[in-house]
């Protein structure tokens, strides 16, 4: 006797196996207790083709592991969503499910076989081969054998048992892809979108907007592109009244209603004179009478589609409760496997005996009976829909039930609706007879159904008007039909995708299961189609569908589709995020601008600059700090500090497309400044396209003359830091590092807006040739600034511009008569590296280690004009 490992995909369904397996056993079926509680283990022997067997079956609760990223890309601010189409993927088992790995490694060391009993479709064989990639490290000697059913009922399941196969490794392939596919576009779009729009605009939603995810689906979106579509044709449909000539008579047996056969005209002018033709000759003749049979044909089969639309229009029953409900009853055997895209019975089902079953029902009984006997005539084998996914046969009922204790009400529904469905795919047609009455008055024509009189005069002739009416909105019926036509999702899933778009507040649902988009997916689907690529249309994914398809038939790999279909993904979103401005202007439409801004990374949008040169891991990207000061920061934040501050009077940045030809390594891209006109120098434009990789003379100059956003101590630089790329990296408090104080931060320090204020007034002076002395040295004209140290704070003093010229003195010095303390310094070497650099307000290291800007190179040449120290700058001089 040989010990065999059975695996089924949840525990009712091990239950079910074991229970059919071991009825009629010689010693039972003994249950006891796995590592998971939740997943027992039944232990019954059995024969399989004559080999007696011990069996143990067992269960894992759907997907046993997880496909996710490595560590250090999972991070939202960890990498540039781009990266997302590379990293490094892995498969594992999450913490919530190591305790059925265990039992299943455990099982199977002391096994030779392993049965596997998932679920019969493309999922169930991935899940599958997760059980055999367990079971398999744990003994590498096991013999894997595939069961195949489709109910669990007590032929099925021994029919599989004494027919087992091999995995269906295309099956899995076809799973894995799709898996890597959408992991890699979802986060990818998902971190870009919520990233570039949650913080700035006021999102009303049922969510705290700080905890808002804008996801974004490969299968989710061209779903949520249907709603809208509808929606945008109804909102452009413009009325447009017409007029049509309607007719009645009324007799004894009742009123007989003829519609012209014009159906309607738009031309009053037109209408008017065939109506007035009409009444002054109304005497009605009828010029034919024709009889014809008319048959309604019995439906195909059920799919699982067709399930889900047939229990929207009858019960008004979600796709996703419908999808509940089924599996209740395939879990208890009422009915087969409610995951199928077959519609066409095989011949080998035995479609007489699922019928005899059903003859004690009390409704539909009595029709059963009529349908096996040959006197009637009723039986018809069905007709085939011509979808055969090759795993399962169409939805039937596979036992009786009049009704179980513990069904609900849309139990109760399903289970009618499974057995009337396929009671009528085995039917003949209705047949039904109609006879069509069509009358000439004046020349126009009429017809009615109905009784014949050969000429009459019309009760009633009426010229009436209408307007035409836009379609409605989508129904969940007309949306399943949508997907299902473009092959967006699979039957298994598309419920799932419909779930998330109400999740996501991208469509609500009415009490008439019909379909609005809110204003967030109306503005999501706008900012794309307005990109002019199609990233909400079903195209994109048809195609990753069918590729799919074609891995689970053998006919492409895995690699293949991967490949294809990433590469393809990659330039749409390349182009989505060049173009994010689209999607930006489409918001704005719809929701207020916010101007929260946070501390937290995660809340910042992510715009790549370059390649972080300390770390040399993450990336350096263009974000906020919690005062709303840009800087550029890594990613590796807290385990890299690496940032460059930029100068204060940034008011909006943004990093763009093109490329420093200067800085190396690259790429380094260059980033769009726009400044505050007040707080920059004259000679300055307000916008500039610059680079912070060190070639910038502009924003040199800025940061020199206009300081940083930031105050606080710089750290020194890392032991393997060069010059070229030496970054300065700092801490944050919440204390205000010029008065030292807090309620405020550093930039907006009063005493800091009063100052600047008071040197913008100097700076107009200064173009008018007023509060100015001459240069004792070199004869420049030197003009009035005001000190902004703990010492001298307001007091006011000359400094000349000239490059290598220290002149300095202090106003009050000048009006004492004395030379102040310009000449002690006047022969002390101030000289920079940019001729126009003036002295003032560089923001430096304070108390030591060497000056760095802003661009993240030193500042050589540099020492405070006061005291000619080179470890501090004059804001920071202690005299």
């Amino acid at each position: 006797m040989i010990n065999v490992l059975n695996v089924a995909e949840k525990p009712s369904v091990a239950k079910s196996v074991a229970t059919i397996l071991s009825r009629n056993q010689q010693h039972g079926m003994r249950v006891r207790d796995g590592r998971s509680r939740y997943n027992k283990i039944f232990e019954f022997n059995y024969v399989i083709n004559g080999q007696p067997c011990h069996m143990l079956v067992t269960s894992v609760t759907g997907h046993l592991m997880e496909l996710e990223f490595e560590d250090r890309f999972r991070k939202w601010h960890s990498c540039d969503p781009t990266d997302l189409y590379h990293a490094p993927v892995r498969k594992f088992v999450p913490e919530d499910k190591i305790d059925i790995k265990r039992t299943l490694e455990e099982e199977a060391r002391r096994c030779q076989w392993l049965i596997l009993w998932l679920d019969c479709d493309r999922e169930g064989e991935n899940i599958a081969f997760e059980v055999m990639d367990v079971c398999g490290a744990a003994n590498r000697h096991l013999t894997i054998w595939r069961a195949r059913f489709s109910a669990l009922i007590d032929r099925e399941i021994h029919e599989a048992a004494q027919n087992l196969v091999s995995p269906n490794q295309w099956f899995s392939d076809a799973v894995d892809a799709r898996q890597e596919i959408d992991l890699r576009i979802g986060a990818s779009f998902t971190r870009f979108q919520t990233m570039l729009l949650r913080d700035k605009f006021v999102i009303g939603s049922a969510q705290d907007d700080r905890n808002l995810v804008l996801s974004y689906g490969p299968c989710q979106f061209p779903t949520l592109g249907f709603i809208v579509e509808r929606y945008w044709e109804i909102q452009s449909h413009e009325p447009e009244e017409f007029w049509t000539i309607n007719c009645s008579h009324t007799t004894d047996e009742g009123i007989a209603t003829f519609s012209w056969m014009r159906g309607h005209l738009f031309d009053y002018t037109s209408a008017v004179i065939l109506y007035e033709m009409c009444v002054q000759e109304p005497a009605a003749t009828v010029t034919k009478v024709h009889q014809q049979e008319k048959r309604k044909y019995p439906p195909h089969p059920l799919s699982t589609i067709e399930l889900e639309k047939r229990a929207s229009r009858y019960f008004r029953m979600s796709s996703e409760q419908t999808m509940k409900v089924a599996e209740d009853l395939y879990q208890a055997g009422f009915i087969s496997y409610p995951r199928t895209e077959t519609d066409g019975f095989s011949s080998r089902t035995d479609l007489h005996t699922i019928v005899r079953e059903q003859q004690e029902h009390p409704v539909w009984g009595s029709y059963a009976q009529r349908l096996l006997d040959p006197g009637t005539g009723l039986w018809r084998n069905p007709s085939s829909g011509g979808h055969d996914d090759k795993a399962h046969p169409p939805i039937h009922p596979t036992k009786f039930s009049a009704g179980e204790i513990g069904w609900s009400q849309d139990h109760h529904r399903v289970y009618e609706l499974v057995v009337r469905h396929f009671l009528a795919c085995v039917s003949q047609p209705a047949v039904g007879a109609e006879t069509i009455v069509e009358i000439d008055i004046a020349g126009e024509q009429f017809s009615a159904s109905g009784r014949v009189i050969l000429v009459f005069i019309p009760t009633t002739l009426t010229l009436d008007s209408g307007v035409t009416r836009p379609p409605p909105l989508l129904s969940e019926a007309d949306l399943l039909g949508c997907m299902d036509k473009a092959g967006i999702g699979t039957d298994a899933t598309m419920h799932d995708h419909i779930k998330k778009l109400l999740d996501r507040f991208y469509a609500t649902k009415d009490t008439s299961t019909r379909f609005s988009p809110t204003n967030l997916g109306k503005a999501l689907v706008m900012g794309y189609d307005d990109m002019g690529y199609e990233l909400w249309k079903p195209n994109l994914r048809s195609m990753m569908e069918f590729d799919m398809k074609q891995v689970s038939m053998g006919y492409k790999s895995k690699a293949e589709v991967l490949e294809t279909c990433l590469q393809q993904m990659k330039s749409c979103f390349l182009d989505a995020r060049e173009n994010k401005v689209k999607l930006l202007e489409a918001m704005a439409v719809f929701f207020e601008r916010s101007d929260r801004m946070s501390g937290n990374d995660h809340l910042v949008a992510v715009e790549i600059v370059r390649k972080c040169g300390l770390c040399q891991e993450s990336n350096m990207v263009l974000r906020r700090n919690r005062d709303g000061n840009f800087m550029v920061g890594c990613l590796g934040f807290p385990q890299c500090r690496n940032a460059i501050w930029l100068p204060g009077p940034v008011l909006e940045a943004t990093v763009t497309t093109n490329i420093c030809n200067s800085c190396t390594p690259g790429p380094v891209y260059l980033i769009q400044f726009k400044f505050r006109q007040l707080e920059i120098p004259p000679g300055f434009n307000v916008n500039h396209l610059g680079c912070i990789g060190g070639c910038d003379e502009t924003l040199r100059q800025l940061i020199e003359i206009c300081g940083t956003g930031s105050r606080v101590q710089a750290r020194g630089r890392a032991p393997n830091a060069t010059p070229s790329n030496l970054q300065q990296n700092n801490i944050r408090d919440g204390t205000c590092i010029h008065c030292e104080q807090i309620g405020h931060a550093s930039n907006n320090c009063p005493s800091q807006l009063s100052d600047s204020r008071h040197a913008r007034s100097n700076g107009m002076s200064q173009q008018t040739g007023e509060s100015s002395v001459s240069c004792g040295t070199c004869g420049e004209p030197c003009f009035l600034r005001t000190a902004n140290t703990a010492n001298n704070r307001g007091r006011k003093f000359y400094s000349c511009p000239s490059q290598g010229c220290n002149f300095f003195v202090w106003e009050d010095s000048l009006n004492n008569g004395t030379n102040g303390r310009n000449a002690p310094y006047r022969n002390v070497s101030n000289s920079a590296s940019n001729p126009s650099r003036r002295g003032g307000r560089s923001r430096g290291a304070r108390g030591g280690g060497t000056f760095v800007s802003a661009t993240g190179d030193p500042i050589s040449g540099r020492r405070c004009y006061i005291c000619g120290d080179r470890s501090h700058f004059a804001n920071a001089c202690p005299i």
